[in-house]
């Protein structure tokens, strides 16, 4: 358990600017920076990064300054860290001071020559198997004393964003695989309704001739497709008129 600490109010980051922040980022990764710059100036006088991972992959999707990015790129490479531990192991991590910080080598060494000597990373509460941490920097001793309380807040509120965020990007690149795999079963389509026009059979036949001529000129299927309603059709084809046609 994390030792007590008084939560200063929370005016820079409050849930519905927060949700607000995600209906208007471009993408993912646009609210996630937003997330981090908010974070970093928040929690004073800290810089924030943000790190998600999946199985066993960590990495930063966002930080307020790039020198804060670097030193958790060092936490990766070493396969250790306050980040990485906070966010695997779901337990705050606090580092007052790294000058005698026995923990994580190499990173507080890296973090002493770049500047910084103290650190708190705190884990976010996500699903769908994703985890991460919010981490923050600052470059004097104890810094974060009287404010993490405000860091766990953040993450609590942030947690939530991210979560949804995350399941916005999913839905996302599943509608775009669906679409894809729509319009290459219309490219298909088109270009068996040429060959049974042209050859006069039905469209197993026809099939059957696009499969072998993708055979034997090694091009796949879809692409045999598209070469062939391009050259009938005159223009490459066309995602939105398919659409318009299989409603029609």
């Amino acid at each position: 358990m994390p030792p007590p600490d008084r939560a200063a109010p929370v005016s820079v980051l409050d849930a519905a600017g927060l949700y607000h922040a995600l209906a208007e980022s471009d993408g993912l990764g646009g609210f996630l920076q937003e997330l981090s710059e908010r974070a970093g100036r928040a929690v004073r006088p800290g810089a924030c990064s943000v790190t998600l991972g999946r199985a066993d992959r960590l990495h930063t999707v966002a930080s307020s300054d790039r020198l804060v990015s670097g030193l958790d790129e060092v936490q990766y490479a070493a396969d250790t860290g306050p980040c990485l531990a906070a966010a695997r192991e779901r337990v705050e991590q606090h580092a007052p001071d790294l000058a005698s910080e026995p923990r994580w080598a190499p990173f507080p060494a890296a973090a002493r020559e770049r500047g910084v000597r103290s650190l708190l990373a705190v884990p976010l509460t996500l699903n769908h198997g994703a985890y991460g941490a919010l981490n923050f920097y600052a470059r004097g001793p104890g810094a974060f004393h009287g404010h993490r309380g405000t860091a766990r807040e953040l993450a609590a509120q942030a947690s939530g964003a991210v979560a949804v965020a995350l399941r916005m990007e999913h839905d996302r690149e599943a509608g775009l695989d669906l679409r894809a795999a729509m319009l290459s079963r219309s490219v298909i389509d088109q270009a068996i309704g040429i060959l049974m026009a042209t050859h006069r059979c039905d469209a197993h036949q026809a099939l059957e001739l696009l499969r072998r001529r993708s055979q034997d000129e090694n091009v796949k299927l879809r692409a045999l497709c598209v070469q062939l309603v391009t050259a009938v059709g005159g223009a490459p084809p066309d995602a939105g008129r398919f659409t318009e046609r299989a409603r029609d």
